[in-house]
C-alpha cells in the first residue's frame, strides 16, 4: 500500500495521522502473520519498501504466547518485563490482535483481567475472535484511542504497550491518560521507538514511515520528560537496542548523497523498553485531602 507524503504542517494533522494509522493497521488486521512478514520487512530481512515489523522480537519462548494472535508488529518484549503478578488488572495499549494481552493473561491468571485497548476496528475484531477460540472470560478488547482511553480511573496495575506510543500525535495526553487510569502504586512498561539526532525532513514526512513507527518517533531525552512530566517516578530503561533501516528501504525517500549525510550525522533509531511508577500516596508523603498540606 503506497501512501501520500504527510502535511505535517497543516491544522488538521492529528485526525490525518490517525486515519493513515487505522487505514494500515486496519489492512494488517485483515491478513494472516504470515502474509504480512512475506510481503514486506522483518527482523531477517527486507523484500518491500514497507517498515512496520521490522523492529519485531520473538515471543514463542514467553507463555501464552499464540502464533495467531502475532502479526509481528512490536519492537520489544514489555510483558517480559512488566513486573505483571497473579491478579494484576493489565491493561494494553495498540492491543492489535492480543499478542502482549495473551501474554499478561498467562501471567495474571483466572483472578486478574486483561484490557486491550485499540483504535482500530479490526483488530478489535480479530483480537475477539482469537479471544473467543482461547476462552478467556477475564480478557477483553475495547474500542477506543490512547488519548481519551475507555477506561475508568485507577483501575490497572500495570500498562504495557508495544511499539504504539510513537504512532500517537498527541504523546503528553496518551501519557497523563495512562497515569489516570493507573492505581496509585500501579506502573508501566512499555516498548517504543526512540531517536537520538534528527531524522532528514523526507523521512519525517513519508508516511510509509511513520506507520512504520520510524517519523513518529521523537528524541529519547525528550520521550522520558514527556514520562517524567506526566506525574511518573522511578523511571527505569529496562531494555534497549539499536534498530538499522537498510539501505533499500531508505533509498526509496532519500538521494544517495542524503543517504550518506544521514549516516555521517549521528542520528540513530533504538528500541527501548521503559518502565515507570504512579507513586501511591503515600510514598509522596501526602495529608489527608482537606487537611491542607497538600
Amino acid at each position: 500500500m503506497k501512501f501520500k507524503p504527510l502535511n505535517i504542517n497543516i491544522m488538521n494533522s492529528s485526525i490525518e495521522i490517525k486515519n493513515l494509522v487505522r487505514e494500515k493497521y486496519g489492512t494488517i488486521a485483515n491478513k494472516s502473520t504470515e502474509e504480512n512478514q512475506s510481503g514486506c520487512c522483518s527482523s531477517t530481512g527486507c523484500c518491500g519498501d514497507e517498515v512496520y515489523n521490522i523492529m519485531a522480537e520473538e515471543y514463542n519462548k514467553l507463555e501464552g504466547y499464540n502464533p495467531e494472535a502475532d502479526l509481528g508488529l512490536g519492537c520489544g518484549l514489555p510483558t517480559e518485563f512488566a513486573k505483571i503478578k497473579e491478579g494484576d488488572v493489565v491493561i494494553d495499549l495498540g492491543s492489535g490482535a492480543g499478542n502482549d494481552a495473551f501474554v499478561a493473561r498467562q501471567i495474571v491468571g483466572d483472578a486478574g483481567k486483561v484490557i486491550g485497548v485499540d483504535f482500530t476496528e479490526q483488530m478489535i475484531n480479530k483480537a475477539r475472535a482469537n479471544n473467543e477460540k482461547l476462552g478467556f472470560a477475564n480478557v477483553e478488547f475495547r474500542l477506543g484511542d490512547i488519548e481519551s482511553m475507555p477506561v475508568s480511573s485507577n483501575v490497572a496495575d500495570v500498562v504495557v504497550s508495544n511499539c504504539v506510543l510513537n504512532l500517537v500525535p498527541n504523546k503528553h495526553l496518551a501519557f497523563s491518560e495512562m497515569f489516570r487510569v493507573l492505581k496509585p502504586g500501579g506502573h508501566f512498561s512499555i516498548s517504543d521507538i526512540v531517536l537520538t539526532g534528527e531524522l532528514p525532513p523526507k523521512l519525517k514526512e513519508a508516511a510509509e514511515m511513520y506507520v512504520g513507527c520510524v517519523s513518529g518517533a521523537v528524541l529519547k531525552k525528550d520521550y522520558l520528560s514527556i514520562i517524567e512530566e506526566a506525574g511518573f517516578k522511578n523511571i527505569v530503561i529496562q531494555k534497549e537496542k539499536s534498530i538499522s533501516i537498510p539501505d533499500s528501504i531508505l533509498l526509496n525517500y532519500l538521494k544517495e548523497e542524503e543517504l550518506q549525510l544521514l549516516k555521517q550525522s549521528g542520528t540513530s533509531i533504538s528500541s527501548i523498553t521503559v518502565y515507570a511508577e504512579k507513586v501511591a500516596k503515600d510514598a509522596r508523603n501526602c495529608c489527608e485531602p482537606g487537611s491542607g498540606c497538600c
